[in-house]
């Protein structure tokens, strides 16, 4: 078991995350660039916009990292041993270009209570502060959640551009990861990342979330695999996990979670951002 130790479950508790936490290989990371950049080669505008959404699906590469034995043993620590992979999106910094995350708080707009889940986010480069690395505020899941401004801003990674304003940076710390590591943090944890400033891409690979069976979507429906223990709850879709890289079948079933997700994520909006 590479569960989390005593250490890093008080961090957790208290400042709403964990890192760095060691779970990939040293070649995975390049192995999962590899497949992001062949997808891009193949299947042009594929991860583009909503299609950042479910690559798990569609990639034996990206599912093996979500059943990654490291990973679990990890987020049982957090949520317990029943454990749901409900969605996957990656986030893609290129160089010199306007991305960035505004701070917020995932439970926000994702409709997953109770907040029985966690999110892993997975370095596939190097994330720092150079590069645009996720800043935390730590503490700030031990609050209600916040009021979020839908601001749809230009290079805003988010799909409504919403933040959370007057956010104290001094306060806030950056997650600096190596290739191959992970961070935890809570659902209700505001955080956010800055612009890449470096000549090489930032890409970060996140499974959000990892749910607990006994959570529920409330704002729509999901599409999940079981990662670990059993479901006696049946809140959601259960799909099989991909054989071939980009199968037909799994393409279409992803666009149906894709348009799914999509009334999720801009339930009551007056519109729709590019993510």
């Amino acid at each position: 078991m590479t569960a989390l130790t005593s250490d890093q479950l008080n961090q957790y508790s208290e400042q709403g995350y964990v890192a760095p936490i060691d779970v990939l290989t040293s070649d995975e990371p390049l192995q999962i660039r590899k497949e992001i950049e062949e997808i891009e080669n193949k299947w042009p505008n594929e991860l583009e916009g909503i299609g950042r959404n479910y690559i798990h699906m569609i990639s034996p590469v990206f599912d093996r990292v979500c059943h990654n034995i490291k990973i679990l043993d990890a987020v049982e620590s957090v949520i317990g041993k029943n454990i749901l992979i409900c969605g996957t999106t990656l986030f893609i910094k290129n160089p010199n270009l306007k991305g960035f995350v505004s701070f917020h708080q995932d439970a926000k707009y994702i409709g997953l209570e109770p907040h029985n889940w966690v999110t892993a986010w997975i370095a596939v480069t190097d994330s720092n502060e150079k590069n645009g690395c996720m800043r935390m505020w730590p503490g700030s899941h031990k609050r209600n959640l916040k009021e979020h401004n839908q601001k749809f801003d230009e290079g805003n990674l988010l799909t409504r551009g919403q933040t959370v304003e007057n956010v104290p940076i001094e306060e806030t710390t950056p997650i600096i990861l190596k290739a191959g590591q992970m961070s935890l943090h809570h659902p209700t944890i505001v955080h956010g990342s800055g612009l890449n400033k470096s000549s090489d891409r930032r890409i970060g690979f996140v499974i959000q979330s990892y749910i607990g069976t006994n959570v529920d979507q409330v704002l729509g429906k999901m599409y999940v695999q079981q990662a670990r223990g059993e479901d006696t709850f049946k809140f959601h879709e259960h799909t099989k996990r991909p054989k071939n890289l980009m199968d037909s079948k799994n393409i279409q079933l992803r666009k149906k979670a894709n348009e799914e997700l999509s009334k999720i994520f801009y339930k009551d909006s007056f519109k729709k951002g590019s993510y």
